[in-house]
């Protein structure tokens, strides 16, 4: 766990270290704060990492220290941010946007409280309105088997890897869920997995399918063991080197056999998430079971998997508008359908007419056919 925890710190130095009253010195007593706190190690590391991007930001600029900080100082930091460009161009998204304000708002807040701060500067800072997003990509269930076969569970991390992308659609758990299982938190006789302090440190059980039991006890048996080194912490999926996964790497490994699979879909772990949540909505599940599952804390997040899961409302749609209704009765009828009724009936009109409109359809229909 040591070793876990010192890959988690951000070990970049930023501003002046040596002055006791800087920004930097600050932030490592903050650090401790949340540490004492019960803060989750995630957690800890994010503000680490935001904090220290907004100290570099200032000491290009000549600010050293909590008490030269103001409001709009925060928020030209805050018009960085939303003109910053990455290497491939793209603008941060509003998550990347409003990770380091919501950080700072608690970085200020603790120096206010503490007294090493006159005022709050970031008090009535306004974060980037977050937008509930429907999911740009969704797997179907063949699509899913297609990447499930790709895998070569021949090579032990391949085997591990099936395993692990068969965990994913089955319990549509969050990347860092998955990143921090271990393996006795999976129960195979009563075919469910326990979430450890998950976000918002909340712990659940979820049910987990007889595929993916399959392939992790395989993995259990066959790869595990070669792969781990002391001291063993119990997770559940460990790297060539028998260390537990980062996110970022986990991302990775999962977004290859996405990409491999040639859906024209991208996405990685996530993607799995939001697919396992549509295909049981369409399926018939009760919204609230699936935001048990999820472990949403708010329905809310869980309802934009009601504006993707669009095969009950298409069928309800053909089922009961009167446009589909009809269209359905012309047909076992053996009637040409309203549209072609139509064209006919207007045809005729026309060669009822006078002369001069018969030469005009004539007309019109030979200009058609030119083109």
């Amino acid at each position: 766990m040591a070793r876990k925890r010192e890959r988690m710190r951000c070990h970049t130095i930023v501003g002046d270290p040596n002055d006791a009253e800087g920004l930097y010195a600050y932030l490592q007593r903050y650090l401790e704060y949340l540490n004492v706190k019960g803060h989750t190690e995630q957690g800890v590391y994010s503000a680490d990492r935001y904090i220290c991007q907004f100290i570099a930001w200032c000491d290009t600029r000549g600010l050293k220290r909590p008490n030269e900080i103001t409001k709009p100082i925060l928020e030209r930091f805050q018009r960085h941010l939303f003109y910053y460009r990455k290497d491939n161009g793209e603008p941060l998204s509003i998550h990347s946007q409003r990770g380091p304000l919501v950080a700072l708002r608690g970085y200020f807040k603790w120096l206010t409280k503490n007294n090493y701060i006159l005022y709050n500067p970031a008090s009535d800072l306004e974060l980037p309105r977050m937008h509930h997003r429907v999911p740009k990509h969704i797997l179907t269930v063949s699509e899913v088997e297609h990447v499930m076969q790709l895998p070569n569970v021949r090579d032990p991390f391949g085997l591990r890897d099936r395993a692990l992308l068969e965990v994913l659609y089955s319990t549509g758990i969050r990347r860092m869920e998955i990143v921090n299982l271990k393996h006795h938190e999976i129960d195979f006789e009563r075919g469910l997995l326990f979430v450890n302090q998950g976000k918002w440190q909340k712990d659940r059980w979820v049910p987990i399918g007889d595929s993916a039991l399959h392939w992790v006890k395989q993995y259990l048996d066959d790869v595990r063991p070669v792969l781990v080194m002391p001291p063993d912490d119990g997770t559940l999926f460990i790297t060539r080197y028998g260390e537990p996964f980062n996110i970022h790497w986990l991302s990775t490994t999962v977004a290859k056999y996405i990409k491999r699979a040639n859906l024209n879909k991208h996405g990685g772990c996530h993607l799995f998430r939001h697919t396992m949540a549509t295909l049981m909505l369409e399926g018939g599940a009760d919204i609230r079971f699936i935001q048990a599952m999820l472990g949403h804390a708010d329905l809310k997040s869980t309802q934009i998997y009601t504006q993707v899961a669009v095969k009950q409302l298409k069928a309800i749609h053909e089922a009961t508008h009167p446009a589909c209704v009809e269209r359905e009765e012309r047909k076992r009828e053996g009637l040409p359908s309203v549209e072609n009724e139509n064209a006919v009936s207007a045809l005729l009109e026309a060669l009822a007419s006078d002369d001069d409109d018969n030469e005009a359809l004539t007309t019109n229909v030979d200009q058609q056919e030119e083109h």
